[in-house]
């Protein structure tokens, strides 16, 4: 793969997964309660934690999607957005271990109806890609 053709592909997939998180921050955004009640459905954190928590998260992803769209304290952006996905794993595998059948709300309506394995496997890819993302200490990209 040519040095230009892979610093195109690294473009596009920033592009993209900036837009996962832009848009799953905005979904939520648009609709607090249903987050909070999303959140809540885990059974991980108690109430009172709960609901900052639902208000605060959305706001997190839109302004380190930005930060990772326009280079802007990217390597923090892709840190913490690699935290975030992962933490989501783990929550969504303890759910299933503890037998709590969970309906997502990370994309809005659009991921609700997936499958427990269609969840990891998108947030898996998610996760790759964060870390193909993950600028190196001389600012450039994994490649």
């Amino acid at each position: 793969m040519t040095l230009r053709l892979r610093a195109w592909a690294l473009v596009i997939l920033r592009v993209v997964i900036s837009g996962i998180f832009i848009y799953a921050g905005v979904s939520k955004v648009m609709s607090p309660l249903r987050f909070v009640t999303d959140i809540d459905n885990f059974h991980l954190l108690p109430w009172v934690l709960t609901v900052p928590l639902a208000f605060f998260l959305p706001w997190l992803e839109i302004v380190c999607g930005m930060a990772l769209l326009f280079l802007r304290l990217d390597r923090g952006a892709v840190c913490i957005l690699f935290s975030l996905a992962s933490m989501f794993v783990i929550a969504l595998a303890s759910a299933r271990l503890r037998g709590i059948d969970i309906s997502c709300g990370c994309f809005g309506h659009a991921t609700r109806d997936l499958s427990f394995a269609s969840h990891l496997l998108l947030n898996f890819g998610i996760i790759a890609a964060l870390l193909v993302l993950l600028p190196r200490p001389n600012g450039r990209a994994r490649a």
